[in-house]
């Protein structure tokens, strides 16, 4: 029973509390089994708060006793990302440079409204240091693992919340995404993942990477993620770019038919190099949207590959977050984040702002290709998960190379539309195959509908991770 308690839904929870079926605390205990038994191994999380999880816990079992639930999550199992702030306990982004004393007084704004919605909050969960690349591991926490493939790497950079999800280890899961960070684990690991409209979920402090970022839920099924998004939408003071407050409702927005949408299809975006197992599982996925009515045409996006524009924005970030650290720290981050700070110190003023030109001029052509097209379907990347502890599939790759096989990823990051990945195949081998779907800026509704129907004909909807091969 606490095994498949675990890998039930936010909606299942929620009913069986309502009902009295199920309660809260058994919830968090199936939760925390699962991290006790699997997290030696997947190396998760940064910490496991297991006292102040039962505590909480205790608490939503006495509400629902009451019949007076708090919000919309109460007694979720859920885990936060180790970049955003958590009232209570450390924010140490995958680094040995952050001062562990704090003090930690305030939440981010998604945490904090998770929290007024009931939550039930696990852990934190791990990341590179400061979410730099697309794998996890850092001198902080170690190598975090696939759940599918114990030698193989979740992918990053929010890779432990990925890792975590997909291994029943609490069912709603925090992520951030400026390249990839969301989309990337959720394909390596069969979950799915959405980078909703930047802004959409507000964020405080601000990334480093800027622009760039988004905040986004990561869970094992679309439902559970437009649930999460619609508690973490919304506007928060600390954040100028967070957009208002919307109307719309993303839970009830799941059954919309895809019949008569115009989907675009780009299996290489003009520019990538695909493995042909990921090609033919992804184009598989496209013929079942045809097959659900939508009108889809294959088609170029018609951007050049944006990578020397997207790595000044990447660089110029890393540079400016950590320009201040004095030789001696610089000497304890990790080699690649230090090259990135080395290669955003000679990025230009000129140079800069021509790459904010160029990221203008790539926005408008995407709201221009959205204004024919509803929705732009590619793979969510060009490989399945290689061997944990690498950055690339390439040993001998530089240390920029994450980007190398993010193809699909980081331009959308560049435009701030909405993305997700969701599962649509597995490879020979057993691994997961993500299908990513780019919607129009601001119509997170969209992505979320297209995602909910594919997920309902989806030949993997069912399929998770064999985990007594990990013990």
């Amino acid at each position: 029973m606490s095994k498949e308690l675990a890998f039930a839904s936010a909606d299942e929870l929620l009913v069986g509390y309502n009902s009295g079926d199920i309660s809260p605390v058994e919830a968090t205990r199936a939760a925390l089994n699962q991290i006790e038994k699997f997290d030696p191994v997947l190396n998760a999380f940064v910490f496991v708060d297991e006292e102040g999880a039962i505590k909480a816990a205790e608490e939503s079992e006495k509400r629902w006793a009451a019949g007076s639930p708090m919000g919309l999550l109460d007694g979720i199992p859920t885990t936060v990302k180790d970049i955003m702030l958590q009232k209570g306990h450390p924010t140490l982004k995958g680094s040995l440079i952050v001062d562990k004393a704090g003090p930690w007084t305030e939440d981010a704004p998604a945490v904090a409204r998770l929290r007024e919605n009931g939550a039930v909050f696990l852990g934190k969960t791990t990341t590179p240091e400061f979410g730099w690349k697309g794998v996890t591991d850092s001198a902080l926490s170690g190598i975090t693992r696939n759940p599918w493939n114990k030698e193989r790497t979740p992918g990053g950079s929010s890779g432990g919340a990925a890792a975590a999800c997909a291994a029943g280890m609490g069912v709603l899961h925090t992520g951030s995404d400026g390249g990839g960070s969301i989309r990337i684990p959720s394909a390596f690991t069969g979950v799915f993942g959405i980078k909703p409209s930047f802004g959409r979920v507000p964020a405080w402090p601000a990334s480093a990477f800027g622009t760039v970022s988004h905040v986004g839920p990561m869970t094992r099924s679309v439902a559970d993620s437009a649930l999460m998004l619609q508690v973490m939408k919304g506007a928060d003071s600390r954040d100028w770019y967070s957009l208002p407050q919307t109307s719309i409702d993303y839970r009830t927005c799941l059954n919309e038919s895809m019949r008569g949408r115009k989907i675009a299809y780009s299996p290489t975006l003009g520019y990538a190099k695909v493995d042909d197992e990921v090609a033919t599982h992804v184009k598989r996925a496209v013929d079942l949207f045809r097959d659900l009515g939508a009108e889809v045409e294959e088609v170029d996006p018609g951007f050049e590959k944006p990578l020397d524009l997207f790595n000044i924005h990447w660089f110029s970030g890393a540079y400016y977050a950590l320009r201040h650290l004095t030789d001696a720290q610089l000497d304890l981050i990790d080699p690649g984040l230090k090259n990135a700070v080395e290669q955003g110190s000679k990025i230009s003023l000129p140079d800069y702002l021509d790459a904010t030109v160029a990221r203008v001029e790539l926005g408008a052509k995407m709201r221009v290709f959205h204004d024919k097209y509803d929705l732009l379907l590619t793979p969510s990347l060009s490989v399945t998960a290689f061997k944990a502890g690498q950055l690339a599939p390439d040993m001998s790759a530089a240390e920029s190379a994450w980007v190398d096989w993010t193809p699909f990823s980081y331009p959308f990051n560049l435009t701030q539309q909405p993305a997700c990945s969701v599962p649509c195949g597995l490879s020979s081998d057993g691994l997961p195959i993500g299908l990513q779907i780019v919607g129009p800026m601001h119509r997170d509704d969209i992505v979320l509908a297209a995602a909910a129907a594919f997920e309902q004909v989806s030949p993997v909807r069912d399929a998770r991770p064999d985990l007594t091969k990990l013990v």
